[in-house]
């Protein structure tokens, strides 16, 4: 490798050394093999409880092979953005598919999950006048299409409807041209669900539009995997449905589930949409292949929630403290970034792979290691994963 040296980038080993002093430095461990339950990881077979890859899908031989034949019909990528020449007719199949999936009038695809959110909320909040309400455990995505909107913003405290109801009621709001409340579906820290029937009724008695981010939600609660609003039993109530296909879908990709007349408004206005190629016709394939696994193959979703609920009902046996989770994501909570990285270090010498978390993904003192399950391990991996919790966090006094 060759040494650069310049002068006027000095600055970048001092901001190098002020994150490894603070903890915040990041080196990731590098995957060799299939994203799977049991993966290699640094060269170490290891039960993998770090991914999001909840319904084991990123290596199944029916979405695998969907990927390759659309390569084989539409090569490797557009080579345009969608506007221009970039929408294939697999991007238009799998759009209606999914506004069916979401029982929405119709959607469309970005190219991820964050500029997704970042696309809605710059493109509605485009006004002084108007007024975006957020949870203040928000995906970071949704921070910052706050930060690019035009409008201000406030935020409500997490799940607090009478805050939200507060805010709504204030002047600022009550003169705003449109007001939007954003909530996360599930909590991608937490593993907690929004209240999300409380916040479609008290943001439409105040005459405010929702947009639910269901990207740990899509493929993992609801009939069929159908996301937060199934699980509410919310069809036709909540305006603006948006996730990833990066998680549940084992791909990459985001979308936004809404009416006909503002899916075509974000097709000519979004920033996102308009200056970035459209997705591989191979992702787009996989996620069909997903879908129709979702609506034909219920066992999937079964198994994972069987394996969720068996995990932690032992990690709770076992003495450790998994918060408010009520999904697959499971935090195991710490406290302390030396701690958490300690016990990482130690279940995976002991073959669990567990990513420490802390400043600024959670807040200070709130430092855990989040766990994920997945369709795809067995009772044995999480037999062995759990045995292994225990015996590291004996180890240094956690439990």
């Amino acid at each position: 490798m060759t040494t650069t040296t310049f002068d006027t980038l000095k600055f970048a080993a001092e901001e190098v050394a002020a994150l490894k002093k603070e903890n915040r430095f990041i080196k990731p461990r590098v995957l060799e093999s299939a994203q799977a339950p049991v993966s290699v990881i640094d060269g170490k077979k290891v039960v993998n409880l770090t991914s999001n890859n909840y319904l084991a899908l990123a290596d199944n031989p029916k979405v695998k092979k969907a990927a390759i034949e659309a390569i084989e019909k539409y090569g490797i990528g557009s080579a345009a953005v969608r506007t221009i020449i970039g929408t294939m007719s697999i991007h238009k199949e799998l759009e209606e598919k999914f506004a069916a999936f979401k029982h929405s009038e119709a959607s469309i695809l970005f190219q991820s999950g964050f500029t997704s959110n970042v696309a809605v909320c710059q493109s509605l909040m485009s006004s002084e006048a108007d007024l975006l309400i957020s949870d203040e455990l928000n995906h970071a995505s949704i921070i910052d299409g706050a930060r690019l909107a035009k409008s201000p913003r406030k935020i409500y405290r997490h799940k607090d409807i009478k805050h939200l109801t507060e805010i709504l009621e204030s002047p600022e709001a009550r003169k705003a041209r449109r007001k939007m409340v954003v909530t996360d579906g599930v909590f991608s820290m937490d593993g907690d669900i929004a209240n999300l029937d409380e916040v479609v009724a008290v943001s439409h008695k105040y005459g405010a539009f929702v947009m639910v981010d269901d990207a740990h939600a899509s493929g993992v609660i609801g009939k069929e995997g159908r996301g937060t609003v199934s699980h509410f039993n919310l069809d036709g109530q909540v305006e603006i449905q948006i996730g990833t296909l990066s998680k549940a879908f084992a791909a990459v990709g985001g979308y936004a589930a809404t009416t006909q007349d503002l899916r075509d408004y974000l097709g000519s206005v979004a920033r996102p949409f308009l200056f970035s190629s459209s997705q591989p016709p191979s992702v787009a394939a996989s996620c069909l292949a997903v879908l129709d696994i979702l609506l034909t193959e219920p066992e999937y979703l079964k198994r994972l929630w069987d394996n969720t609920n068996f995990f932690k009902e032992e990690m709770k046996k076992a003495g450790f403290d998994t918060g408010s989770s009520v999904t697959p994501i499971t935090p195991v909570m710490i406290g302390d970034m030396d701690k958490a990285r300690a016990l990482s270090a130690k279940l995976f010498d002991e073959g669990v792979f567990a990513l420490p978390l802390g400043f600024p993904t959670v807040p200070k003192g709130r430092e855990r290691l989040r766990t994920i399950v997945t369709a795809g391990h067995t009772l044995k991996d999480l037999e062995f994963a759990v045995e292994k919790f225990k015996k590291a966090g004996k180890e240094l006094g956690i439990i």
